[in-house]
């Protein structure tokens, strides 16, 4: 017993604890944020042993930056929380953008401005509606003006638009003789009898 208790006495707390391995130390998770705080923080909120310690992050508003000073004189917070996602789209209003929609999506919208442009240049005058016609005005100023520059790239561009390669060519030789000396408004609306049945507004639109 007395050899037992010598040697029990021998040990102690500090060799017990250099013959153990040394257990890893506790890390704090870092966070980085994608862009630097754009004002500048000379005071932080220090705890009780003097130490700098930054706020804790919102978690609704989520910001880029935590803060780390009260009292900054920054009137706009814009530039510091992010932009939250829930899935939704938002659009801002259409002012001043007067499209005519002609009753059909994008698409289709863009196949009857095509076809109209392409008949008006096969026959020089077709009949329509109003709305029609005002919103095919600009499309075939727009490919005269292609015409009297003349190059391959304005060629290509028109043949991109009209349906019939035989048109573009034909514009492409007969537009300088013909609209040579006028600065635009190639093509003329008349008005006419409404159409029976819907009584829709009717015009006749054709080239000068």
């Amino acid at each position: 017993m007395a050899m037992a208790s010598t040697s029990l006495s021998t040990w102690s707390m500090a060799s017990l604890r250099s013959a153990l391995p040394p257990s890893p130390s506790p890390r704090l998770p870092s966070f980085r944020f994608p862009t630097p705080s754009p004002f500048h923080c000379s005071a932080r909120l220090s705890s009780g042993r003097g130490q700098a310690k930054p706020l804790r992050s919102f978690s609704g508003l989520a910001p880029m930056t935590p803060l780390l000073s009260v009292g900054i004189g920054v009137a706009n917070f814009d530039h510091v929380f992010s932009n939250i996602s829930n899935g939704s789209k938002f659009y801002a209003m259409r002012h001043g953008k007067r499209v005519p929609k002609l009753n059909r999506p994008p698409d289709q919208r863009r196949a009857l401005l095509r076809g109209l442009t392409t008949q008006l240049l096969k026959h020089g005058r077709i009949k329509t509606t109003r709305a029609r016609a005002s919103a095919m005005r600009k499309y075939v100023d727009k490919m005269v003006t292609l015409a009297k520059d003349g190059s391959l790239h304005k060629r290509r561009q028109a043949l991109g638009f009209i349906y019939e390669k035989q048109i573009v060519h034909a514009l492409f030789a007969e537009v300088q003789d013909r609209y040579g000396d006028r600065n635009g408004g190639y093509t003329r609306i008349i008005r006419t009898l409404p159409r029976r049945g819907d009584n829709a507004p009717m015009a006749y639109i054709e080239l000068v």
